[in-house]
């Protein structure tokens, strides 16, 4: 990039509009890290439900995010070209969430199996219909708030310093408000209404970033939707789906980016699922998992700022590939804890902690690039469509990975329990979670590796853009 460009570049985001869309991952590490970490558990080890059938349950609200997530993108998509703002949305999936978070966990055993499996995937589902409705305009807004490759960057590495705390108070703080009354009914229950509370505080406060978005692009002088020639959203179903395969189809950046980030998010999804059942049966301490999330959090936290120093430096591509790496590495060294597990697993889940700080910050900052890519052919008026694909990719990530936990369990034998009762697995078993833990995740981060080589973005073709797009302006 020239000289010229750097000092045309646009101007820093308020730190008052960064601190409040950084709130916003106080919900999404909420709501990803604790259903990811207990909630097959709960369904296995508390309600009894047999292992096959919690990964169905999980997989089923899993699968209805990803048939609703286009469809939200579209009427944020749609509501921004209405009212000059997609904060509607946030707000009620913002206030809704905490009731159905709650629900989730308030099922005790004496429903049964069965019934108590039904009840909670009825609330699931209302809880990640509440999270889609805040978190598909949520992840669009950082397109909208700046045209900067570098301050996008700064954006989300500050939202993924406040999404690594969170997964430290979620992760940690979760099974440690589970075990405070020392009953697994009540545990459960006090901890599903503290964190949904917590997960809609956070939302609602980032929903106000939304205003912001629509305020800079007004002061920009950007032209509206309709000035611009823009099509304004499509409102049929079927029209909204076809929106979400005509993104894919003409973004090459895009499929290249989200094919990467699934293929993570399903090796992390597996290796969170794993946490809970790594503690119990292999560090044979079911209060592990805090530390587990201690020696991933802790550095990840420390991490964060060093990733956002490479990308300025060499690229976010090139550093995300150097996180992936990182990441794969410090994975399959667990490996060894199917023959000599103990406090060492540490070490190795530490190092993957600070690779996961650029998994994180990386492609989310990598995202609003692709965008703006695409604007220069398409027009404005389409980061919903873009975020709800992504969103729905991400579950689809997450939920497989939990899936793959539970299917791995069933094929190894994993025997299930209700509440506190004492059951002892078979070592093909324990065998399974360590796989689920190391090998599988470095596998898919192995594959992820060559998505990304095809992702052909860099710093010019944004900066760039935008500075030829302010000249335009300027000179009309």
């Amino acid at each position: 990039m020239s000289n010229v460009a750097r000092t045309r570049a646009p101007s820093r985001l308020p730190a008052r509009t960064v601190a409040r869309y950084a709130a916003g991952s106080l919900g999404t590490g909420g709501y990803a890290t604790l259903p990811g970490l207990v909630l097959t558990y709960f369904l296995t080890d508390n309600l009894g439900v047999a292992a096959l059938l919690a990964g169905v349950i999980v997989t089923a609200a899993k699968v209805w995010d990803v048939i609703i997530d286009p469809l939200i993108g579209a009427a944020s998509d749609r509501q921004l070209a209405r009212t000059g703002s997609r904060r509607g949305l946030m707000v009620v999936g913002g206030f809704t969430l905490p009731l159905f978070f709650a629900l989730t966990f308030a099922v005790p055993p004496v429903f049964g199996p069965v019934a108590g499996a039904i009840c909670v995937l009825l609330a699931f589902l209302a809880t990640a219909t509440a999270f889609s409705l805040f978190q598909v305009p949520y992840v669009a807004l950082p397109a909208e708030l700046t045209s900067s490759y570098d301050e996008r960057t700064r954006l989300l590495s500050w939202r993924v310093i406040v999404l690594t705390a969170a997964i430290l108070l979620f992760g940690a703080g979760g099974p440690e408000l589970r075990a405070l009354t020392g009953d697994p009914v009540t545990g459960y229950l006090l901890m599903g209404v503290v964190a949904g509370i917590t997960i809609g505080i956070g939302m609602l406060i980032a929903s106000r970033t939304a205003d912001a978005a629509a305020q800079r692009v007004a002061a920009a002088g950007v032209p509206s939707d309709a000035a611009a020639g823009v099509a304004s959203a499509p409102a049929g179903i079927r029209a909204q789906y076809a929106a979400g395969i005509d993104v894919l189809r003409r973004s090459a950046p895009f499929r290249a980016l989200l094919a990467t980030f699934l293929l993570q998010a399903l090796a992390t999804g597996t290796m969170l699922a794993g946490a809970q059942y790594v503690a119990t049966w292999v560090l044979r301490s079911e209060g592990a998992v805090t530390f587990l999330f201690l020696a991933l959090v802790g550095p990840a936290l420390v991490a964060t700022p060093l990733w956002q120093w490479l990308s300025l430096r060499i690229g976010k591509e090139r550093a995300f590939g150097f996180a992936t790496v990182l990441f794969l590495v410090a994975a399959f060294t667990i490996t060894g804890a199917i023959w000599a597990p103990g406090a060492w697993v540490y070490a190795s889940v530490a190092v993957a902690g600070i690779a996961y700080a650029g998994l994180q910050a990386l492609p989310m900052a990598m995202l609003p690039d692709v965008i703006s890519h695409d604007e220069r052919v398409s027009g404005r008026g389409h980061a919903g469509t873009f975020t709800g694909v992504w969103t729905a990719g991400e579950t689809i990530g997450f939920a497989l990975g939990a899936s793959t936990v539970a299917l791995v369990l069933a094929a190894t034998g994993y025997v299930s329990r209700v509440a506190t009762e004492t059951v002892t697995q078979p070592d093909a078993a324990i065998t399974g979670i360590v796989v689920c833990f190391s090998i599988l995740p470095a596998l898919l981060l192995l594959l992820s590796l060559t998505t990304l080589a095809r992702y052909r973005l860099r710093r010019s073709d944004i900066d760039g853009a935008a500075e030829a797009d302010t000249d335009a302006r300027a000179a009309g």
